[in-house]
């Protein structure tokens, strides 16, 4: 294997996503080429801890032998085969297994390959719901200050941003965004300013989408199982569908499988993707309650929802899914997972007391540091130390979180941390020196 030879390559011929030109001049980027529990090897053999979950999926971790085996068994007897007018038992038995992790099993699941196809799926289906119920009018969203739902033309539609999506502007879909307590203003201030939205345009808004109790990409901002039940019960007091996006949130990342639970709510639909195969297979759907399922008859009038991706359900994938639903449960990966993340908070909350730190939030197994918005490059700068040190984080602006696999033993889970405080302060312009607790800060690691 010829290590330049990559590299060239791929410099030359590689589109990669959310990387910048410069950064791809500055720094050559590590080429992954094996995965093993917690961590990937570079070509030269070079291991890092997964801290991101290869962007919030591998939840499982890598290599993971019972989802190998799945992928391996899967491969001798179906490869592919399309649901339009056929149907095959992976896509079945995990429609089952799904309906099943709802509130209400009284569901049908719709396939897609990625996160933002199964959003893209939801937010049409909302649209043709009430159009098949002649209310045709309703054609706007809502959706939180900040969001993030993928970047299919409709998904961001829900979750613009100025910096990303300017050249598209013009071809989105019409939505309103809410505020987000206590980011955008209290929580009493954020439910008055979100009814008032809503009863301006009630009888035109079809559904609110929403990232249950943190919105991951706007920097792990995480908000209260509280809020998200005041904006559910308005949407239902108006008549407005609810669409919870568990892409990022969903298989365990919070302490339970989907985050919406926390809040004891029962959403419209539910998009699912990421973690759902592990990591291992592109998949995802869209939940949906068959009070709207079954509006799409096509008798008396044709209200057939046409819409789909080649590889809605492939069998390789949906069979992932069904073993790594079934690792979840034989491994109590949920139970494990609220254990882990009570730890992760204890060992991240003392790093709240660093000067050049603003915040630190925890939910789960998401973990996130904002630093001061007067210390810029700071999250840049971490990065590059804890890669230099073996673990790969991504910011997010003045952000920096861990989002490791839900498999993560403690003693990792404490490395990380630690590896962290000594990035923080080995890359401060005002050190943690400055501190007087300075003890406190690491004895408590």
């Amino acid at each position: 294997m010829n290590v330049e030879h990559y590299k060239k390559w791929d410099q030359d011929y590689v589109w990669h996503p959310y990387t910048t030109f410069s950064a791809l001049e500055n720094t050559p980027l590590p080429i992954i080429s094996q995965g093993k529990g917690i961590y990937l090897y570079d070509i030269n053999g070079t291991p890092y801890v997964d801290a991101i979950a290869s962007w919030w999926a591998c939840n499982l971790g890598h290599s993971h032998p019972r989802i190998v085996n799945a992928i391996k068994k899967q491969c001798d007897e179906l490869q592919h085969s399309i649901l339009g007018n056929l149907s095959h038992p992976p896509a079945i038995e995990l429609a089952k297994e799904l309906a099943h992790k709802m509130p209400d099993s009284d569901c049908h699941v719709h396939f897609a390959s990625d996160g933002a196809s199964a959003v893209e799926t939801a937010l049409k289906i909302s649209l043709q719901y009430w159009y098949n119920l002649g209310m045709s009018k309703k054609i706007k969203f809502l959706s939180l200050k900040e969001a993030y739902h993928g970047d299919t033309l409709a998904a961001v539609s829900m979750g613009y941003q100025e910096t990303f999506h300017r050249p598209f502007k013009e071809m989105l879909l019409r939505s309103d965004q809410l505020p987000v307590s206590p980011y955008d203003a209290t929580e009493e201030e954020a439910l008055c300013q979100a009814e008032d939205v809503i009863k301006q345009h009630r009888d035109e808004y079809a559904a609110m989408l929403v990232e249950p109790l943190c919105q991951g990409a706007a920097g792990m901002r995480i908000y209260s199982a509280n809020y998200l039940h005041k904006l559910y019960e308005l949407c239902k007091k108006h008549d407005i569908l609810f669409i919870a996006d568990e892409i990022a949130t969903g298989m365990g990342r919070t302490g339970k499988m989907f985050a919406f639970e926390h809040a004891n709510i029962i959403p419209d639909m539910v998009c699912v993707g990421k973690g759902l195969s592990a990591g291992y297979l592109p998949i995802s759907a869209a939940i949906v309650r068959n009070q709207i399922h079954e509006t799409f008859s096509d008798q008396p009038t044709d209200h057939t929802f046409y819409h789909g991706h080649t590889f809605a359900g492939n069998p390789l994938a949906a069979a992932t899914a069904i073993e790594t639903l079934r690792t979840y449960a034989d491994d109590h990966i949920i139970e494990n997972a609220h254990k882990l993340g009570i730890k992760l908070e204890i060992f991240l909350r003392p790093l709240a007391i660093h000067p050049s730190i603003k915040e630190v939030r925890c939910l789960g197994m998401i973990g996130a540091i904002e630093f001061k918005k007067e210390i810029t490059g700071k999250a840049q700068r971490v990065q590059k130390y804890m890669k230099n040190h073996g673990y790969l984080v991504r910011p997010l602006g003045q952000v920096i979180y861990v989002m490791l696999p839900l498999i993560t033993p403690e003693k990792a889970l404490e490395a990380t941390v630690r590896t962290l405080a000594r990035a923080v302060e080995e890359t401060s312009n005002a050190t943690i020196n400055t501190c007087k607790h300075r003890a406190e800060l690491f004895d408590d690691l």
